[in-house]
């Protein structure tokens, strides 16, 4: 009797252990899930596709600076449009899926309070004069853009850095007629480094992205006028912790590094 009792209790724990080895395996794997899951979030890090609106004068650092952070940030993707800063406003007004702004001076981002959170300068710039490779017509001062002969050409007054380049000529009563007034400061570059005007106005920095194809001619300060860049969320953004980390990395040592090395000025 003892030996059939024995038996069966052998025979009952072999099943009960057979049954509770899946719940066990089961187990485990939402115990796996749930450590990825805290190792993820304890990372801080957001994960988005991001779509960034910048100023054309950003072009070129921009494009480095967005190597550094989706390296640093796994996960995060970012995509630029580059255009003049009325350009973008006018596209953040018309509801354009957007996560950040950067303009290039604070009118334009002012002007869109009800659009973006509270923007943070990340930089500054100056103006420069540009013309032809070695200066052919000899371009000195801001005077010498005043000469007829000149082929100058400006940005529209409603783009920054025209209403800038307005400013600085407006203030030393020079009076200039362009032979075209551009949409942004890279049309403006490309103007001169392409022979179709021989003089132009455009950012310092963008002037240093066509070496040997302009020489740049300095404006002294007292006449010259500091550009700031203004970067803020889009409120209709559908990735604001993400987009949120973006604007704030633009203001870190790292950011600040690399548009700094490209010529941009601290904030």
């Amino acid at each position: 009797m003892s030996r059939i009792l024995t038996r069966r209790r052998t025979a009952t724990a072999i099943v009960t252990a057979a049954l509770l080895l899946p719940l066990a395996a089961c187990g485990g794997k939402d115990d796996s899930k749930k450590d990825t899951g805290a190792q993820a979030s304890a990372s801080g890090t957001p994960k988005a596709d991001l779509t960034v609106l910048a100023a054309s004068s950003l072009t070129d650092v921009f494009g480095a600076a967005k190597k550094v952070y989706e390296k640093e940030h796994p996960g995060t993707k970012i995509t630029y449009s580059f255009a003049g800063s009325q350009e973008l406003a006018t596209q953040v007004k018309q509801g354009s899926p957007a996560d950040a702004l950067v303009t290039a001076d604070t009118k334009t981002m002012d002007g869109l309070k009800s659009d973006v959170g509270t923007p943070e300068i990340i930089a500054k710039n100056r103006l420069v004069i540009v013309t032809g490779k070695g200066n052919p017509d000899k371009v000195h001062t801001l005077k010498d853009l005043a000469n007829s002969k000149l082929k100058v050409v400006l940005a529209a007054p409603q783009v920054p850095v025209g209403n800038y380049s307005k400013q600085v000529l407006d203030a030393q009563k020079i009076k200039v007629k362009p032979v075209s007034q551009e949409v942004n400061v890279r049309a403006v570059l490309s103007k001169v480094e392409l022979g179709e005007a021989d003089a132009g106005i455009v950012y310092k920095t963008d002037a240093a992205t066509a070496p040997g194809k302009v020489q740049a001619v300095d404006i002294p300060d007292a006449q010259n006028a500091v550009a700031s860049y203004p970067a803020a969320t889009v409120k209709g953004s559908k990735h604001a912790a993400a987009a949120a980390a973006f604007v704030k990395w633009l203001d870190s040592p790292e950011a600040q590094k690399i548009l700094q090395g490209a010529g941009f000025q601290k904030p």
